[in-house]
């Protein structure tokens, strides 16, 4: 009679025990599935970075697309390159300027864009830019940009080259620099650090950390600026 009474409390108990372990399983089940949403939404999130500033003040700001870049941040670069670029003299002669500098475009328009440097420069400077010739770019202008596609924006800029020729620094005509800009987005930093003591190539390199490079420059009228770089590049 014990014996029986033993067995039928193992009964009783088996079929709870496969409930509990069932009910067990479910429970795990349910959590994995909560804990994968969360997980989902949040890697839909962008983190926050604190960002400290050289005043000693510290913000948190919302992390951004790798292919994103701030509206101010895109005019100084274009701003700053071209006024660079166009900017020499006796002791910074073209030459410099444009190696250092033809790193912000792409590969395909510093072969377009070389020719544009010595544009409108008297013959007599060019053959001897060691002298007194100095040429220098003032912005009048630059748009804001207009996003053409992820990554990629056009923006106006509007100029005047300005070169100063001949022993007695005349002010030669302005020449008049209307263009229309392409720049894009890189996904990492094209240019290393130099090793050259040169204050020109630490200021390409300090805007190259925005990883930006212009890919095409057109005449600000000219309506089908990014096709013809397109066929350019084909």
């Amino acid at each position: 009679m014990q014996l029986f009474q033993q067995k039928n409390q193992k009964n009783n108990i088996l079929p709870l025990f496969v409930v509990a372990t069932f009910g067990l399983n479910v429970l795990t089940i349910l959590l994995l599935m909560f804990h994968g949403s969360m997980l989902q939404r949040l890697s839909g999130q962008l983190p926050q970075s604190l960002v400290q500033l050289v005043d000693g003040r510290a913000i948190t700001i919302e992390s951004q697309e790798n292919l994103e870049r701030n509206p101010e941040t895109i005019r100084r670069f274009v701003g700053e390159t071209m006024t660079m670029m166009f900017t020499w003299s006796g002791k910074q002669p073209p030459q410099t300027v444009w190696q250092a500098t033809s790193e912000l475009l792409s590969g395909d328009l510093r072969r377009k864009f070389e020719a544009e440097i010595t544009q409108g420069i008297p013959k007599n400077v060019s053959a001897n830019v060691v002298g007194n010739a100095e040429s220098l770019l003032l912005v009048r202008s630059i748009s804001q940009p207009e996003k053409i596609a992820d990554g990629e924006w056009q923006l106006e800029i509007v100029a005047n080259r300005l070169i100063f020729a001949g022993y007695n620094n005349k002010i030669g005509e302005a020449i008049p620099f209307n263009k229309k800009i392409l720049v894009r987005a890189l996904d990492t930093q094209a240019i290393s650090l130099p090793n050259v003591q040169n204050p020109l190539y630490s200021t390409v390199y300090r805007l190259n950390e925005a990883r930006l490079e212009i890919y095409n420059i057109c005449e600000i009228k000219d309506k089908n600026c990014s096709n013809k770089m397109m066929e350019v590049n084909k």
